[in-house]
């Protein structure tokens, strides 16, 4: 069998690790444009790291290896690094993610250390099928997660392929490295989003004017474009089950911070609930009491927010106070001790775990508002919760929902210990209106964009394969 010459790689000599973890670390804080935010994948690799490895793993080192007959001195090979790192340092940059100029200089260093190799083995007998200078070795991660060093093996020009058993993986790496290259260059081809200029749904489809839409770009936009489209339709058939708050002059009595807001509807972000189960007490057994492991807001410095309950009689309601948190906001009704210990609300008696799992499999488990988190000018802002916005939640009925039963015990999901035998149990009724309402509006947005795309598209040669 004929030896194969391969030549020290870099990642085998150095590494200019201090700008790589610079870059790496730096990553975490980024929140737009990072594939984290498309899904946040337990074991993501940084890209920082991931360029830099696959760069450093595909470029030879610049010294002199006597066997191979290759290479320079000890002086010219430190130059030689300190040039390749200078290289690195700029590949890891966030700001470079997408930088041609950059990119560039990076694959002519990978092109150009694959053709020396190929030029050490041009006597090999397969010379012609695995040396051919013309055609890079392909990148294969048979585990590849997230995508992150596949999705960075094809930035550096390899041709790239990704597998995972893992379904949400092979989604993930279907939208970052297999998707985009096959409708890279072409225009978008979605109905234009409504402005002020145009009015609603004016202006129809495709372009105003010419433009070049270069790599993924067009692809881009389009998901903009439905991404309104899908917008405006959910609006129009769920959008009165999301309603504004308006701030009222009784809310001021209990919150005085409130009155440059009075008359003003604010946009809803969240609505807080909290589990519910009827007090152990007898002499409170009518009423639901929440089960809460802290009543915490917001605990940022000088904006500290919390609920109260107010405990009237036999019954209580929820008010949300601002300034320092006190111990009782940071408890809530959680007890002392592990596991789920709570009280009760109004008379402190203990409700342990056991009497909770009977109530929840006995189908009285329950939710009740604490808060509600809308929209304001600058910040958020924390509301008690309104009759109207209860109400509009309980009345809500799914006309569809997934009646399929999931394994009852397995490592960290045990929410058969509390009644939850079906996947549909897992979520409120309007998040499954919500959610079968996007899911109709998705095969909606294909039916409307395919039969445009498929009569241009055509998958280029070399580009990236994901399997399951």
């Amino acid at each position: 069998m004929t030896p194969i010459k391969t030549p020290k790689k870099l990642i085998e000599v150095a590494l200019p690790l201090d700008a790589i973890n610079k870059a790496a670390a730096r990553e975490k804080s980024i929140r737009h444009g990072h594939p984290s935010t498309l899904h946040l994948w337990w074991a993501r690799r940084p890209l920082a790291a991931a360029r830099a490895v696959i760069f450093a793993q595909m470029v030879n080192d610049p010294g002199y290896e006597r066997h191979l007959g290759r290479g320079v001195n000890k002086e010219k090979a430190a130059l030689e690094r300190e040039r390749l790192f200078k290289i690195i340092e700029d590949l890891v940059k966030w700001e470079n993610t997408n930088k041609e100029t950059v990119l560039e200089r990076a694959r002519a260093e990978i092109r150009r250390s694959w053709r020396e190799t190929c030029e050490l083995n041009k006597n090999h007998p397969q010379a012609a099928e695995l040396f051919n200078p013309d055609k890079l070795p392909a990148f294969h991660d048979p585990f590849a997660g997230g995508g992150a060093l596949p999705l960075e093996a094809q930035r550096l020009g390899l041709e790239s392929y990704a597998s995972d058993l893992n379904p949400v993986a092979v989604t993930i790496n279907k939208a970052m490295i297999e998707i985009p290259p096959r409708f890279a260059g072409r225009a978008p081809v979605g109905p234009l989003p409504p402005s002020p200029q145009r009015g609603r749904g004016v202006g129809g489809e495709g372009e105003l004017f010419e433009q070049d839409w270069p790599g993924a770009t067009g692809l881009a936009e389009d998901v903009r474009r439905y991404g309104a489209w899908m917008r405006e339709e959910a609006e129009k058939r769920i959008g009165h089950l999301y309603p504004k708050i308006e701030v009222t002059a009784e809310m001021v009595v209990e919150r005085a911070d409130l009155k440059p807001l009075v008359g003003k509807k604010l946009t809803v972000i969240a609505w807080l609930w909290a589990r519910t189960v009827r007090s152990p007490n007898p002499a409170f057994s009518h009423a639901e009491v929440p089960l809460a492991s802290t009543f915490v807001l917001s605990s940022k410095a000088g904006k500290e927010a919390y609920v109260v309950p107010v405990v009237e009689g036999d019954r209580y309601r929820f008010t949300v106070k601002l300034g320092p948190l006190t111990e009782a906001a940071r408890d809530g009704t959680k007890a002392s001790g592990r596991g789920a210990n709570f009280a009760c609300v109004l008379s402190q008696t203990p409700i342990g775990g056991k009497y909770i799992k009977a109530e929840a499999q006995a189908g009285r488990m329950g939710a009740r508002i604490m808060a509600i988190v809308a929209e304001g000018a600058r910040s958020r802002v924390y509301l008690a919760p309104t009759e109207e916005h209860e109400a509009i939640a309980r009345n809500i009925r799914p006309e569809w929902k997934p009646e399929v039963e999931f394994f009852q015990q397995a490592l960290g999901f045990r929410v058969g210990n509390y009644g939850m035998t079906q996947w549909s149990d897992l979520f409120t009724h309007r998040q499954l209106v919500a959610l079968t309402t996007f899911s109709d509006l998705v095969q909606e947005a294909i039916d409307r964009c395919w039969p445009k795309y498929r009569t241009k598209l055509s998958r280029p040669t070399g580009t990236i394969g994901v399997v399951q």
